[in-house]
């Protein structure tokens, strides 16, 4: 099999690349071994962040490999351990992955910066849900696109299929920075990268676990949920060597030092 993911560790930093010319398309084969990595990071202690990117300039992913599709993979075929690009359906992931988005980030690749939480792009970027004109469902991003911007632009772009620039993507909060070009973008990534690896990896689970789980209850549940510690990753924070490092480094005057313990 050929290997079209590439990955590389910097410390607590993993970076890993899709490189399937010509438009980084996803097939079975490719989302399996995406959720492979994804799953090694997730369990990796030593990982604290990771920063997803692609090869080439034109497309960050053209998503669902169309032609494979039409080869025989079935929409209801099993995708790997994280769903559909190893990170849709990934459970506990409860560390940062930044999207850096490099060309046209289309269908199921939108989907996939979608299921980062942050995301960065080179001002000559686009996005789009296609799916309408070929008959077929955006299903993930129909769920997340009304959630994350106003109800009716999400609606637009999923019954229309047109483009949106990387500049307006910015606007309604997609994207969280537009840079001049590539170097930049993954100038930044990093940089942003570094900034998470020094950060309370504790507290970044809890965070994620919180805004998963608000996703799905009222605001009352989730908050009684997280006061009470019933959420296992808020139990671990509060009873934790990192959960008085805080407030001891503050009283002592000096920068705290997370252990992840």
């Amino acid at each position: 099999m050929t290997e079209v993911i590439h990955s590389r560790t910097d410390g607590g930093i993993l970076e890993v690349t899709l490189d399937r010319p010509k438009a980084n398309a996803i097939d079975l084969a490719t989302s399996r071994q995406m959720g492979d990595v994804f799953q090694s990071f997730r369990d990796d202690a030593a990982l604290r962040v990771c920063i997803l990117r692609t090869a080439g300039e034109k497309f960050f992913s053209a998503g669902w490999d169309l032609k494979a599709a039409a080869a025989g993979d079935s929409v209801t075929a099993d995708y790997g351990v994280g769903g559909f690009a190893g990170l849709q359906e990934l459970r506990d992931l409860n560390k940062p992955v930044i999207a850096a988005v490099e060309g046209m980030c289309v269908g199921g690749g939108f989907e996939l910066a979608l299921s980062c939480d942050l995301i960065l792009a080179t001002a000559a970027s686009s996005f789009a849900l296609p799916e309408i004109r070929a008959g077929t469902l955006a299903d993930a991003a129909t769920i997340k696109l009304p959630k994350r911007i106003p109800y009716h632009v999400a609606m637009d772009l999923l019954l229309t299929g047109r483009w949106m620039d990387s500049a307006e993507a910015h606007r309604w909060g997609l994207v969280n920075e537009i840079f001049a070009d590539a170097d930049a973008l993954y100038d930044r990534a990093w940089a942003l990268a570094r900034l998470l690896e020094s950060g309370p990896p504790l507290v970044f689970a809890a965070i994620k676990e919180v805004a998963r789980e608000a996703e799905a209850m009222k605001f009352q549940d989730i908050l009684n949920k997280v006061t009470k510690m019933q959420l296992p990753t808020v139990d671990r924070l509060y009873n934790s060597e990192d959960g008085v490092e805080g407030f001891r480094a503050f009283a002592e005057k000096r920068d705290p030092v997370w252990r992840g313990r």
